[in-house]
């Protein structure tokens, strides 16, 4: 009768182990999943911060054996005819416009979706690049505005 009583006991101790055992994995495991999530947005915001400093970054091609710059500084070019067309559209948005422009603005005159941030990021960085260039003036609140 003793050996059945202390069977019981420890197949109650053991089930209850097994329980705590269980609850322990299932907590492991969410962890582990937020951890990949978590690896996996570190990934994509150290390539959108390369992919950032790469379009803020003056992009040279070769014209006639020596390099230029595809977005040219304002000073060193005769018009805004040296820029390529979808920059000389920015430019003409940001020049009609009535006062200083957001980028989100820019991206609704281009028609472009600008419900979701990241498919404004690109235009971002060439708005910006403008104004690296002289062409437009970045103010202190983010907007842009055309040079005279």
């Amino acid at each position: 009768m003793q050996e059945r009583q202390w069977i019981t006991a420890r197949r109650s101790e053991l089930d209850a182990l097994a329980e705590q055992l269980t609850k322990q994995l299932q907590e492991v495991q969410v962890e582990r999943d937020e951890l990949a999530i978590a690896g996996r947005v570190l990934n994509r915001l150290a390539e959108q911060a390369q992919a950032d400093a790469e379009a803020v970054a003056p992009v040279a091609a070769q014209v006639a054996g020596r390099a230029v710059l595809l977005i040219p500084h304002r000073s060193d070019a005769a018009d805004e005819g040296a820029l390529p067309g979808d920059y000389r559209k920015i430019l003409a948005i940001v020049r009609e416009a009535d006062g200083p422009v957001q980028v989100r603005v820019v991206g609704e005159r281009l028609g472009l979706n600008t419900s979701v941030r990241g498919k404004l990021e690109p235009l971002r960085a060439k708005v910006t690049k403008l104004a690296d260039r002289g062409w437009l003036h970045k103010r202190g609140d983010g907007r842009f505005t055309a040079r005279p």
